[in-house]
């Protein structure tokens, strides 16, 4: 009776906040903060020299946080704490992994991390990595955490919460990286234009069955220049120094179709708000005009693994790592450090419409 009195205070409280009630978490690697060290998988990031910076491995594929991490401390949890029987109950950090048998009791009201590394849009996307929770998945995990939440507070409580709450979704790049690229694994389709159409239509399924649990404040993330990574500068040596361009020319062609399903979504699914982070036109500005950010190395992994650009491997443990991170923009083969990323979440909190649209989120914490 104690517990449902106490989750049903903090509900109340973070309701009347102006800020978001709650952040759940949804995507790939970029954000996934150790829901893989909970399952059967190759797409492993628990040991060093990974997350050097956040004093330990995690399970979070860079050195230190990540964008999820950045946007949860600074729009959420930095004002609320409770005490219960002397003991302190911080809402300073950001929504842990959905997989982790900690997850559990009052702190899933403040939101639940899902992101699986190696997952896609796509369930098959990812397969080489044997293990991932697909993004259909993810939405099926947080209906289980939907109806404890209902269960914990009631269903009035629970509807308000998820209303103000927001929901992110950061998703797509290895439906590209780990499937559509991936020479070895059957293609079900061949045409790219067929491809992305796919990627999209499954997508706004997902967003939609999300709206239906509750979700009204939702955040996409478009796929950054998967072209510019270590990885496929590596595997495209002809291109030199530049970014491989028909990677993101299809990343592009998606992202452009992406927004328009935003916008339809918006239109058909009454009461709903949907932002679209342009994460593309952030990084890509970042690669253009990286000294103007404190950057010095952008095309090389700052974890050294072999190829010219660090991008044949991940990031091995024992594996030798650059000693100022802060003058990189790549952790691995794939992931950003924690320098961009904090440049990414800060331009996608308060930036303007060329970085996130129609709505940054500080505006959108007040909506």
């Amino acid at each position: 009776m104690a517990i449902r009195i106490f989750t049903i205070f903090v509900c109340l409280k973070l309701c009347m906040s102006q800020n978001f009630t709650a952040l759940f978490i949804f995507g790939d690697s970029l954000v996934d903060v150790g829901n893989n060290n909970y399952i059967r998988t190759l797409a492993k990031a628990n040991y060093k020299p990974i997350g050097v910076d956040f004093g330990k491995p995690t399970g979070r594929f860079t050195n230190g946080r990540t964008v999820g991490d950045i946007i949860g401390n600074s729009l959420f949890y930095d004002t609320f704490f409770f005490s219960v029987k002397g003991q302190s109950l911080g809402f300073q950090n950001p929504p842990p992994p959905y997989m982790a048998p900690t997850t559990v009791g009052p702190m899933i009201l403040r939101g639940v991390n899902y992101a699986s590394g190696s997952s896609g849009i796509l369930k098959e996307s990812g397969a080489n990595y044997i293990g991932k929770i697909a993004m259909d998945t993810q939405v099926e995990n947080f209906a289980k955490t939907r109806l404890q939440i209902i269960s914990s507070i009631g269903v009035h409580a629970a509807i308000k919460l998820f209303k103000n709450a927001l929901f992110t979704v950061t998703t797509g790049s290895n439906d590209f990286i780990n499937n559509y690229y991936q020479p070895h694994l059957p293609k079900r389709v061949s045409s790219p234009k067929v491809f992305t159409g796919r990627m999209v239509s499954t997508l706004k399924r997902q967003l939609t069955k999300l709206y239906h649990m509750g979700a009204r404040k939702i955040m996409v993330a478009n796929v950054p220049p998967i072209g510019c990574c270590p990885y496929f500068r590596d595997h495209n040596l002809r291109v030199g120094n530049k970014c491989v361009g028909s990677h993101n020319l299809l990343v592009k062609q998606y992202n452009d179709q992406l927004k328009r399903m935003l916008i339809e979504l918006k239109t058909t699914l009454k009461g709903s708000n949907f932002v679209y982070a342009d994460v593309y036109h952030i990084a890509e500005d970042v690669i253009n005009n990286y000294r103007s950010y404190g950057f010095e190395i952008v095309d090389r992994a700052c974890c050294h693994t072999p190829g010219r650009h660090g991008g044949l491997v991940p990031c091995i443990p024992h594996t030798s790592i650059c000693p100022d991170r802060s003058k990189y923009m790549f952790w691995d083969w794939f992931h950003v450090t924690e320098a961009a990323n904090t440049i990414i979440a800060k331009r996608v909190m308060d930036g303007d419409l060329n970085d996130v649209w129609p709505i940054n989120l500080r505006a959108f914490s007040n909506m």
